[in-house]
Parts: C-alpha cells; structure tokens; sequence
C-alpha cells in the first residue's frame, strides 16, 4: 500500500515552481523598464537632432547674410550703426541667433554669433514659499 500512495501523489517540485515564476516575472518587468528607456532615449535624440539641424539652418542665413553684407548690399532686418551692423535669424519659436559684425570694406570682424532665448520668462509662483512673515 505503501508503494501504491508513493506512486499516486505528485512530485514535490512547488518551490521551484515558485522560483521559476517568480525570475520569469522579474525578468518581463526588466524588460519593459528596458523598452521605456529605449522610448525615452529616441524622443531625446529626435529633439537634439531637430534642435542642431534648426542651428544649423540659421547658420546658414546667418552667413548668407554676412556674404551680401561683404557685397556691400544691406538686406532687410540688418541694422547698422558706425560700421556695425546687426541682425538676427530665427532658430526656433523661443531662440535666435544674433550676429554682430563690425564692417570695413571687404573686410570684417564677427564680434557676437550667438543663441539667445528669446520667449518671454513667466516664472513659476505655483509653489506657497514662506518669506519670513506669517500672514
């Protein structure tokens, strides 16, 4: 009878089971903590590639407009005071480049190539800061 019960009763494998489950389960979450950083990584590489191709277009005008000053034709949007003309290119909604150029004859001399922020700041008042006073 002894032989007859070993035979019916099922194998004692539920800790194991429980371990297999248990890495099975580790490792899917692992996974799709994985994929969301692959997700994450392409929106941040698609943004700084948009934002260097945007520079770089209005790098181009930018000496675009550098070359017609050399001519000696002055296009619209080019201020120029005592030699020194200045203008600026649109790089994006909230900066542009703004370019200084002292100019003499054919010659000249670069003295500002550089992105601004241009959008208006608004700051953020949404967080209650205590100033020292009770109210």
């Amino acid at each position: 009878m002894n032989e007859e019960k070993r035979r019916l009763s099922p194998p004692a494998v539920g800790g194991s089971s429980l371990l297999v489950i248990f890495a099975v389960l580790c490792l899917t979450v692992f996974a799709m903590l994985s994929m969301s950083t692959v997700q994450a990584e392409d929106r941040l590489r698609s943004a700084s590639c948009e934002a260097i191709t945007d520079y770089y277009k209005a790098d181009v005008e930018a000496e675009r407009i550098l070359s017609q000053l050399r001519e000696g034709y002055v296009p619209d949007g080019v201020e120029i005071l005592n030699n020194t003309a200045a203008y600026r290119c649109k790089i994006s909604d909230t900066q542009n480049l703004e370019v200084e150029v002292i100019l003499d004859g054919k010659d000249y001399k670069v003295t500002r190539w550089q992105a601004v922020y241009s959008a208006d700041w608004v700051p953020d008042d949404s967080l209650n800061v205590w100033t020292g006073k009770e109210s």
